[in-house]
């Protein structure tokens, strides 16, 4: 199967968050659990999001710049994040979040636009 860099590259990028993000977040709902305990299983968990960002990076540079491969990072990271945060969290999205990631989506394309 010969999948196109673009949808090599963001597929692997949202796969590498959401790994990062139950790394980062999903201890959240485990406050009781000893803190090194959960050190040590968010390490765990990062490694399988290492493992997918290095060769998202690696396969996407060359279509995409540096700039815009963490671009697109920070887009899939928030709303990897938007999703988590709603579901496993059990956090409601404001229209502060809605502007906030509108804001952040105007940087993005900035970063995409090509000017002549």
């Amino acid at each position: 199967m010969n999948v196109p860099v673009p949808v090599l590259t963001i597929g692997l990028l949202v796969a590498s968050n959401v790994f990062m993000t139950f790394a980062w977040y999903g201890h959240l709902r485990f406050k009781a659990a000893p803190l090194i305990v959960v050190i040590l299983i968010s390490w765990g968990i990062a490694f399988f999001e290492y493992t997918l960002q290095v060769p998202a990076n690696r396969i996407g540079h060359g279509v995409f710049s540096a700039a815009q491969l963490k671009t697109i990072q920070e887009v899939v990271t928030l709303s990897v994040f938007a999703i988590f945060s709603w579901t496993y969290l059990k956090e409601p999205i404001t229209w502060q979040h809605g502007i906030g990631f509108a804001l952040i989506a105007a940087g993005a394309w900035f970063i995409f636009h090509k000017w002549s």
